[in-house]
């Protein structure tokens, strides 16, 4: 999922070439709709910044269920040392997610203030 995002987050990292070349100079003021392009931008940042929180927020949901039926496993087989070891791995991975959810929202406020 860390590589997904990174590249979901490229349109983030080049907010600024991406500005730049939007954004016409004076010799392009009357060629290009600066206006348009500029909203057409503005839609692809948001779109770009609801699907990577929908995938966080699916992935946090599927791996906070593994880990529910594994701590029920768990209450179940105390001594199940494998079972254990499964049950931290889950959780460091949900930890991560999370954590993912923070990055998201650090990455999207630097690009609004970019964009502003």
């Amino acid at each position: 999922i860390q590589e997904l995002l990174r590249v979901m987050r490229t349109i983030d990292d080049r907010i600024v070439h991406e500005l730049n070349t939007t954004i016409p100079t004076a010799s392009f003021v009357g060629k290009i709709d600066a206006g348009q392009t500029c909203k057409e931008l503005y839609q692809s940042l948001m779109d770009a910044h609801t699907s990577r929180e929908r995938i966080i927020k699916n992935c946090i949901a599927q791996t906070s269920s593994v880990v529910k039926t594994l701590r029920e496993e768990r209450e179940k087989a105390q001594d199940d040392i494998a079972l254990l070891k499964q049950l931290r791995k889950e959780q460091t991975k949900l930890k991560l997610m999370q954590s993912e959810l923070n990055v998201e929202e650090v990455v999207n406020d630097r690009s609004w203030k970019v964009l502003s």
